[in-house]
């Protein structure tokens, strides 16, 4: 297999995935446009373009369809399954769901979902796919901000109390989790204060893709009583780990994990910094949804410091913005 016909047939195949799973997000134009970031060349282990394309063909993307359906999984088989059969053990296992119906009802009354950050972040943005395809009310979700609240006594002291005593679980969600880093401090900047005040309370971490190494450190170090995931992304989908998939067949095409990894740090410590030139704390994923590209994934699909990117992503930003 020469270059130009593995090159054609990385084309064909990299439009044939957008046109029917990446919801038509790339055309030839942008493919073009991007494929210029890099080198080319006649020799097929040093042509930056055809492993850029190689890498490409290879990305996840879940678009609103695929989301959707996961945010019905995560409510059903992480969440409401697990209830039901935790109030069927209450009641010596019964399986008359007549009899058990009130006591759901009123563990659905005392559980709250929110989204992990601030209302502005991926989290919270899934919350209105989340209520809709899990037919929820409006009562049924709150903002993290509107957990606590203070109080101040006559002597200028000042207390925190929680605003909904009535309510007993509170679930996080999120979209991606990579190092567990942000659910971490989230947990420590919340969670504990939650629990000092109600021991009782409990607390769940749900997202939707999640690093096994992401589960464990959470789990490891935060104040969740329960962290779990739909999607567990092990060491295969890091792309330049010994044991990825996307190079399973490396010795049969003419690709280099290697040099792919040397392109790849090469332009990522201009994107993202040494540091996550290779995605955030070096994540090594291909993965991007339809609301975003998480920075977990190698910076050359989506970064813009002097960069044509391919899948966008939206950063944070802090503060306001002035023209």
């Amino acid at each position: 297999m020469n270059e130009f016909n593995f090159k054609e047939m990385l084309d064909i195949k990299i439009m044939r995935l957008s046109q029917s799973l990446w919801e038509s997000k790339v055309n030839r134009g942008n493919l073009s446009r991007w494929l210029d970031n890099f080198e080319s060349s006649k020799e097929d282990a040093e042509c930056e373009q055809t492993h850029a394309m190689y890498l490409l063909s290879n990305f996840m993307y879940f678009g609103a369809r695929e989301i959707r359906e996961l945010l019905k999984s995560l409510y059903r088989d992480k969440f409401f399954k697990p209830l039901i059969q935790s109030v069927r053990k209450r009641n010596v296992n019964v399986k008359d769901m007549s009899v058990i119906e009130p006591e759901i009802l009123q563990e659905l009354k005392a559980t709250r979902f929110l989204g992990m950050g601030n209302p502005s972040e991926s989290g919270t943005h899934l919350l209105y796919f989340f209520r809709q395809e899990n037919e929820l009310g409006k009562e049924d979700f709150m903002h993290s901000h509107e957990i606590l609240s203070f109080d101040r006594d006559g002597d200028g002291n000042v207390s925190l109390r929680l605003n909904k005593p009535e309510v007993k679980r509170y679930i996080l969600l999120d979209d991606v989790c990579g190092s567990g880093t942000q659910a971490i401090q989230y947990s420590k900047k919340l969670v504990s204060e939650m629990k000092s005040l109600d021991p009782n309370i409990e607390v769940y971490y749900f997202t939707l893709f999640s690093t096994v190494e992401g589960m464990e450190n959470i789990r490891r170090e935060s104040d969740f009583d329960l962290v779990d995931c739909i999607f567990e992304l092990d060491e295969t989908f890091k792309c330049f780990s010994d044991s990825a998939r996307q190079f399973r067949n490396e010795e049969h095409l003419p690709i280099s994990q290697e040099f792919a990894k040397s392109f790849c740090e090469k332009y990522g410590i201009n994107l993202f910094g040494k540091e996550h030139c290779l995605g955030y704390k070096g994540s090594q994923l291909l993965l991007g949804f339809t609301h975003n590209t998480p920075d977990n994934t190698l910076p050359i699909i989506w970064g813009e410091n002097n960069w044509e990117p391919l899948f966008k992503r939206y950063h944070k930003k802090y503060g306001f913005k002035y023209n």
